[in-house]
């Protein structure tokens, strides 16, 4: 009798971390259904719902990162690492995984590093065009480094580096042959430009902040607004939603009408993010959080500005806002170079070629 495929994934703390983690699962589940699956997330962070939510059980390790700062946590640190250290020992001498996936975040170190002292096959998915530091370390023993951008051999041992995007949603592939119903589902004019803001789902202060100051002259522009404007911040801006033309999101569940309505978007700069707007290809204003590890975002939005498929605007330079709009509005050449340039980035089958990769380890068992 075949012996069961046990595969441990640990990733979590954000969206940007778990998403890809249940989608590399999920791809790997409908090649063998009869593989085992455990997930280790960090303990009091949302992989605890999301991951269970999606059908996989998780065990959570006691560990957060190192705060700038000095503070208590950061004295409690070392003792938070010693204790991810055993337990994660104890799930991986229990679960025996064949191979065990890392997609960042905290609980990613500890998990994966027992993983390499005892021999097992183990992958780093890294979303970012700058790694963090827990990858960083990760990728010197790993036995594969799946990235989305180029350049990544300055962090990772380039034979060990294998370019596969980040996975996204499987919906967005077709957006474009649903704008009628997402016109209509949005209640749009077709004859109206529709500017799509999407901040995270928690939301994004500066770029509410931004969108409340400049509502009124973007409907004098003729122009129809879908704002999402996160968990955190509906209450504040819902009644803008009263104006013609507008409407006001806590969060957007169907994405893919979303992005088929929109003429432009307007987004915070997460690795997720960016690989699903890659294969939208419609152009993007990105306004990236300055307040990530390491400017994550502002290095990802400027590997795809520099190549000419969006624009970057930073927190900074909000006050030329109106400049950059307008001449990107009135100008359809513009926009038809920045679609077709970050469609030129997209690499839909992501989720496909990392099980492959991870498909790979498993035979080295």
């Amino acid at each position: 009798m075949k012996p069961s495929v046990n595969i441990l994934i640990s990733g979590g703390g954000t969206g940007g971390h778990i998403y890809p983690a249940i989608a590399i699962a999920n791809e790997l589940k409908s090649r063998d259904p009869n593989a085992q699956f455990l997930f280790v997330g960090a303990k009091d962070r949302m992989e605890m719902e999301k991951v269970p939510n999606a059908g996989y059980k998780i065990e959570g390790l006691w560990i957060s990162g190192l705060q700038r700062s000095l503070t208590f946590k950061n004295l409690l640190f070392p003792f938070k690492l010693i204790s991810s250290l055993w337990k994660a020992n104890k799930i991986i001498k229990k679960f025996k995984p064949m191979v065990v996936v890392g997609t960042g975040g905290f609980a990613s170190g500890p998990t994966l590093h027992v993983a390499n002292q005892k021999g097992i096959p183990t992958l780093v998915q890294e979303q970012n065009s700058y790694p963090g530091i827990t990858n960083k370390l990760l990728g010197k023993k790993a036995d594969k480094i799946c990235v989305a951008y180029d350049g990544l051999e300055k962090y990772f041992p380039a034979d060990k580096i294998v370019k596969t995007g980040n996975p996204v949603r499987q919906d967005l592939l077709e957006v474009d042959s649903k704008r009628p119903k997402a016109i209509a589902f949005y209640k749009l004019d077709p004859n109206k430009k529709t500017l799509l803001i999407i901040g995270g789902s928690l939301g994004a202060r500066a770029i509410n902040q931004l969108i409340e100051k400049e509502i009124n002259w973007l409907v004098d522009q003729s122009v129809q607004v879908i704002w999402q404007t996160g968990k955190l911040y509906f209450n504040e801006y819902k009644h803008y939603d009263d104006l013609i033309g507008v409407t006001t999101l806590e969060f957007i569940n169907h994405m893919d009408l979303a992005y088929a309505a929109a003429d432009i978007i307007i987004s915070r700069a997460g690795a997720g993010s960016i690989s699903e707007l890659c294969i939208v290809g419609k152009p993007v204003i990105f306004i990236p959080s300055p307040n990530v590890a390491e400017d994550h975002q502002t290095k990802n939005a400027m590997a795809v500005s520099d190549k000419k498929a969006a624009l970057l605007l930073k927190e900074s330079a909000l006050h030329n806002f109106e400049k950059i709009f307008k001449d990107l509005l009135d100008d359809p050449v513009k926009q038809k170079e920045l679609a077709k340039n970050i469609k030129l980035l997209a690499l839909p089958s992501a989720t496909e070629d990392i099980a492959n990769e991870v498909e790979k380890l498993i035979k080295m068992n």
